[in-house]
């Protein structure tokens, strides 16, 4: 199977003492009570995708510097990455500010720290190993990654000598007309040594159009007093993309999922419409497999080789068997087993478990149910809490009465039944192997193996009760009609004789 997530890092990738994750700001530009780290796209947070990047590096520490929404933040790491330290920013004072505060909370750190902003959900484990293996190379403190890009609005601009080597950082609100003319922007993400950071962040000014400290402004006094720095190009400079408002995340959206469906379809998923496929990147889809249009894989999705899914399918969080085919169905937590089929118009709910060759069909509900092997439940149904054994045909129109208004309880049908249409199961209550229950009975005793069950009341029919009660209306019509026609004498089918011809 292949999981939807790019690439990894080449293997072994080069490693780092810490990672900084820059997480404190406010994100106003989202205009949400959400913070901007916490937004999600692709199956994780900003937040997430960006630690996810770094996980590689191996760092023995990863701070999470914090601020504003920080009680959510926090939640979400405990989350997500328990091990990571969150850091309150008190005031958020700029990024330089911020990767201070960082490095006080762990004052015996020493190697290489990556700083990284938190919002650059498209970042891959790949760049992040070249740009640390260039400046392991290269012998630098302090290096940063940039990217060429078309427009460059909004960006702080990277000025290198003539030389080629880096010089300065700029942002464009404090560039002059030709340094905003430059391509090479800064990525916001970069490694320094230990000690060389902290000693350089110390003295950062806060003589700039925001009257913030800047961690940008690290590389000019380093490059001043001469010690080795280096900036490093990546390869993609959707890489390096920030996410400001929710049209950017949009962007950043469409962007991370053409990546994993380009993925998906180049180890052997068939992808019908990718523009109308949107995929995690933390499911998984097998060698085979077909997505139709209208297909979203959420969450840690499992679909399986050759199994077929959509069009118009919502899977969060569920196993799909090798050849199961699953149509216009929304699944979460459930397990579909191979060659199992499920839909069209099927909700599958957390607990559902089909065994192979099962079939849930149009207009079913199911929730905590276990379905035996090539066992059925083809039509408008709902089965819920409940075990079907092996071979089983559940009518159409069964309910399973789980809830009596306080508990849920458990139904069991057992191997080969075969139930009614319209029938409903009072639980607790349990059907034998073999065991066959009457259309429009309602069970509520058990009932043994082998046995036919009928739980209905006799038919009555209170003759010309429409004539009676409803006089006037259509029905009492058409009733009146039918009648007229049963009491009508009848022909002789033979026709008349032949005296009655001559008389």
């Amino acid at each position: 199977m292949t999981h939807a997530q790019p690439a990894p890092a080449p293997d072994p990738a080069p490693t780092v003492a810490a990672v900084v994750v820059l997480a404190a700001g406010q994100g106003t530009r989202m205009r949400s009570a959400t913070p901007k780290v916490l937004h999600t796209l692709g199956g994780r947070s900003l937040v997430g995708h960006v630690l996810a990047a770094a996980e590689p590096l191996a760092a023995g520490t990863t701070v999470v510097v914090v601020g504003s929404g920080r009680d959510q933040v926090e939640e979400h790491l405990a989350q997500i990455a328990p091990s990571a330290l969150p850091v309150v920013q008190e005031e958020q004072l700029g990024s330089g500010h911020a990767a201070a505060v960082a490095l006080a909370a762990v004052p015996d750190l020493e190697g290489s720290v990556l700083v990284v902003n938190g919002d650059s959900p498209l970042l891959t484990s790949r760049t992040l190993a070249a740009l640390v293996a260039a400046h392991d190379a290269a012998g630098s403190v302090f290096t940063v990654l940039t990217a060429e890009v078309d427009d460059p609005t909004g960006l702080g601009r990277i000025v290198r000598d003539g030389s080629g080597a880096p010089r300065a950082i700029v942002e464009e609100r404090d560039a002059t007309v030709e340094q905003r003319a430059i391509r090479e922007v800064n990525a916001g993400v970069y490694v320094a040594n230990a000690g060389t950071l902290r000693r350089v962040l110390s003295g950062l000014a806060t003589d700039n159009a925001q009257g913030e400290q800047y961690l940008t402004d690290a590389l000019a006094p380093l490059v001043a007093g001469g010690a080795p720095t280096a900036a490093v190009r990546a390869d993609d400079p959707d890489d390096v993309l920030g996410c400001n408002d929710r049209v950017e995340l949009a962007a950043r959206r469409r962007t991370l999922n053409d990546r994993v469906l380009d993925a998906l379809m180049r180890s052997g998923v068939t992808v019908v419409d990718p523009l109308t496929t949107w995929v995690d990147v933390t499911a998984t889809v097998g060698r085979d497999a077909v997505l139709e249009p209208g297909t979203h894989l959420r969450g840690v999705t499992v679909v399986g080789d050759g199994a077929h899914v959509g069009p118009d399918t919502t899977l969060a969080d569920t196993h799909v068997g090798d050849l199961a085919t699953v149509l216009r169905t929304h699944a979460v937590g459930a397990r579909i087993g191979p060659d199992a089929s499920v839909g069209p118009f099927a909700y599958l709910r957390p607990g559902t478990d089909l065994g192979m060759g099962a079939k849930v069909g149009t207009f079913v509900e199911t929730k905590n149910a276990q379905v035996g092997e090539g066992s059925k439940i083809p039509h408008l149904s709902y089965v819920g809490d409940a075990t079907i054994g092996r071979g089983t045909n559940i009518g159409a129109a069964t309910v399973f009465v789980n809830y009596d208004g306080v508990a849920k309880h458990h139904t069991t049908i057992g191997d080969h039944a075969r139930t009614g249409a319209d029938n409903m199961f009072v639980a607790p209550v349990t059907v034998g192997d073999g065991a066959y229950t009457a259309a429009g009975s309602v069970i509520t005793s058990d009932v043994p193996p082998g046995a036919m069950a009928v739980a209905r009341a006799p038919q009555r029919n209170v003759a010309g009760w429409v004539r009676r009660r409803r006089s006037g209306t259509p029905a009492a019509d058409a009733a009146a009609a039918a009648e007229s026609r049963s009491e009508a004498p009848r022909e002789d089918p033979s026709g008349p004789s032949r005296a009655d011809h001559d008389s």
